[in-house]
């Protein structure tokens, strides 16, 4: 008898709804992307679990503890504030806590089934000792060190196909030989002093499908064949595409599918497990993000084959 793989995927419901008046979109999403492959039938209510908030020890893997608590005390300043775009409030930090918790169940589910997915997450901007961009707490990086801590995995590869550089990211792992970390992101777009990753790829603005999935093709077989991970992260942002008002390259929403056929495919075909975050995505229309985004659920569960 064989057991069932099933698609795992964490939400809850405070992903969509703590952050202060004025900066809810594009929160929106983040409510709407299960809504949405719940009415069509890709998934049921089985397929989503609510994570628990992070604990300290985990978190105190990869961020130092002076910012923490910072972070759980409300003690920034208003110059962190400002750098990572929101009024600090304890519903901000819960909710940052509740995604990374995330991002970590999601792993035991893709050693399991092949993949997981968490609606929120792909929070790169976040360094140790201080937040950017939106991101408070690096969600990637504390599940990769949670991985190495417990020897779950030895090699760990980050995919960050998010339009932005995952600068946090980039620096956090800079000097550890266990983790790589390879971006491909817009070059003329934020954050504008880059980190160095492992591997960088920087787009000229403009780019479109074709030319796109083939730079991806090349160099993630490449990294894939040179590295020899046993686990992936994939941060899989919709701000590539041609409608998103940042993000100044011309994907199209198949182009974008295909993307993450192309990242999906290549790891089951090695058999590494992989977990997914969703990252940014800032189009003028809600519908185009949710879209886009529920494509790569629609995907995962396609190629991995799962109930």
């Amino acid at each position: 008898m064989t057991l069932e793989k099933k698609l795992h995927i964490a939400f809850d419901p405070v992903y969509a709804h703590p952050l202060p008046e004025g900066h809810r979109f594009p929160m929106d999403k983040y409510e709407l992307i299960p809504a949405q492959l719940l009415y069509e039938g890709t998934i049921n209510e089985h397929h989503l679990f609510r994570p628990m908030p992070c604990n300290d020890d985990d978190i105190l893997l990869t961020h130092d503890a002076e910012y923490l608590r910072k972070l759980k005390e409300q003690n920034l300043s208003a110059s962190e504030q400002r750098r990572i775009g929101f009024p600090q409030s304890p519903a901000l930090t819960y909710r940052e806590l509740i995604i990374t918790q995330g991002t970590i169940d999601c792993c035991q589910y893709a050693f399991e089934n092949g993949v997981s997915l968490n609606v929120a997450g792909g929070t790169h901007h976040a360094f140790t000792d201080r937040g950017e961009g939106f991101c408070l707490l690096n969600d990637f990086a504390v599940a990769s060190n949670y991985l190495l801590h417990h020897k779950l995995s030895e090699k760990i590869l980050i995919i960050d196909l998010d339009v932005h550089q995952g600068n946090g990211t980039a620096s956090i792992f800079k000097n550890n030989p266990q983790v790589f970390t390879y971006s491909m992101h817009g070059k003329n777009n934020y954050p504008f002093h880059k980190e160095k990753s492992h591997l960088d790829i920087e787009l000229p603005d403009g780019i479109s499908d074709n030319e796109y999935n083939e730079l991806l093709q090349n160099s993630l077989q490449k990294i894939l064949h040179q590295f020899d991970p046993s686990f992936a992260f994939y941060l899989s942002g919709v701000d590539v595409l041609e409608t998103d008002k940042f993000g100044k390259l011309k994907l199209s929403i198949k182009g974008c599918a295909q993307r993450d056929a192309i990242v999906f495919n290549y790891l089951k075909q090695r058999k590494i497990p992989c977990v997914v975050a969703m990252g940014g995505g800032y189009s003028p229309d809600i519908k185009t993000i949710v879209e886009a985004h529920c494509n790569t659920f629609r995907q995962a569960k396609d190629i991995f084959e799962l109930d």
